[in-house]
């Protein structure tokens, strides 16, 4: 049996209340501060992952910092807790450790963490840019859109996600407009998939002018809140949303019912896995960067397989081989936490199709 661990936090105080139910009447600012003092801890038992080569059981451990406290707090406060969970999954008898959401954006993106550790540590980055880019270009064409002749906006494009997200979608796409607030990343970004594919890509740190004019959008951000609102999205557009926070408005879901906003890096994991934890998806599914953590275990490659900010597109491609060897397969559209059906895009595209008749009408 192979085992692993894998650090989660409450994206906000309400999300604490699905583990202690307590938490539901208590006031938020006032659980935030308490949590904020417990220790990382063992919050639940991962069974049944098994695929066709190996079995692997595991543990969710929880630091009980909010994506606001980790992203206010003193950094070398938050990596203690970090580091803490790990020695905890170390205890538990975890042989590989997989950060998520905004722990693994902290500091050096893993690199103190593993220094401090007895086992290796993965962001799960690699499998999270792997199933969001394959998510991505199998929405844009159900919503009828040809990667050659759309247009192709990346958010957060210097970011470790979104630089390999706009590397290898930039051997697909003709029209490429890359997203960030470091115009010197841009511009080096810039400068290498023009060495590397031939492209000229547009930069720009205007993200409202850029998805104005995008057909296709992976966005992933390190935003707190969220930047992507109603009004600045195409008619017809598909976004994939890898970001947690979500970069995408929920008033997008309520009130343009004429694009399709996807979830990124959503996989089925293979067995009858039991994670006796709701993060709000169905029975088993998970986010790509715990399902990398559970493929190297599977694997039996306890090593530290993403760490740090360097991402390539090689890594993306072994862990994408290794994904399909076990078993593990994209888990479906999902947007804003719900499956999104055949007959829900059809009609995104013919409403989509509906707006843009009617102002070539009036001409």
């Amino acid at each position: 049996m192979q085992n692993f661990a894998f650090m989660i936090h409450p994206m906000h105080a309400g999300d604490v209340a699905k583990k202690f139910k307590f938490a539901r009447y208590v006031p938020q600012g006032a659980i935030e501060r308490a949590f904020a003092m417990l220790p990382s801890m063992k919050v639940s038992h991962i069974t049944g992952v098994r695929s066709a080569h190996a079995e692997a059981e595991g543990w969710f451990i929880a630091c009980p910092l909010t994506t606001r406290l980790i992203m206010s707090m003193p950094q070398d406060y938050v990596l203690k807790k970090i580091i803490q969970g790990g020695r905890v999954a170390e205890k538990l008898g975890a042989k590989i450790f997989g950060l998520g959401a905004f722990l693994k954006v902290v500091g050096d993106a893993g690199v103190t963490v593993a220094k401090n550790l007895n086992i290796p540590v993965t962001t799960g980055n690699s499998y999270t840019v792997a199933t969001a880019v394959e998510a991505t270009k199998a929405a844009a064409r159900e919503m009828g859109h040809d990667l050659k002749k759309s247009s192709v906006v990346i958010m957060g494009a210097t970011g470790s996600i979104g630089r390999v997200c706009a590397m290898i979608l930039a051997g697909e796409a003709q029209n490429m407009t890359l997203v960030a607030r470091n115009e010197r990343k841009l511009e080096d970004l810039a400068a290498k998939i023009l060495y590397d594919t031939g492209l000229a890509v547009k930069i720009t740190s205007d993200s409202k002018k850029a998805l104005r004019g995008g057909d296709v959008v992976i966005t992933v951000t390190s935003a707190v809140d969220t930047v992507i609102e109603p009004g600045d999205i195409k008619t017809g557009a598909v976004i994939c949303d890898v970001a947690r926070p979500r970069d995408v408005s929920k008033q997008v879901a309520e009130v343009r019912n004429d694009v399709l906003v996807i979830e990124g890096g959503v996989v089925e994991v293979p067995g009858d896995v039991e994670f006796n934890l709701n993060f709000g998806f169905p029975p088993g599914t998970a986010y790509a960067c715990m399902a990398e953590t559970m493929i190297l275990a599977l694997e039996k490659r306890y090593e530290s397989f993403t760490l740090g900010r360097k991402l390539t597109i090689e890594q993306v491609e072994e862990i994408s081989a290794l994904a399909k060897k076990h078993g593990f397969k994209l888990g479906g559209f999902r947007s804003f936490g719900k499956a999104v059906t055949d007959k829900e895009i059809q009609g995104i595209k013919l409403r989509a199709g509906s707006s843009r008749l009617i102002p070539a009408l009036a001409e």
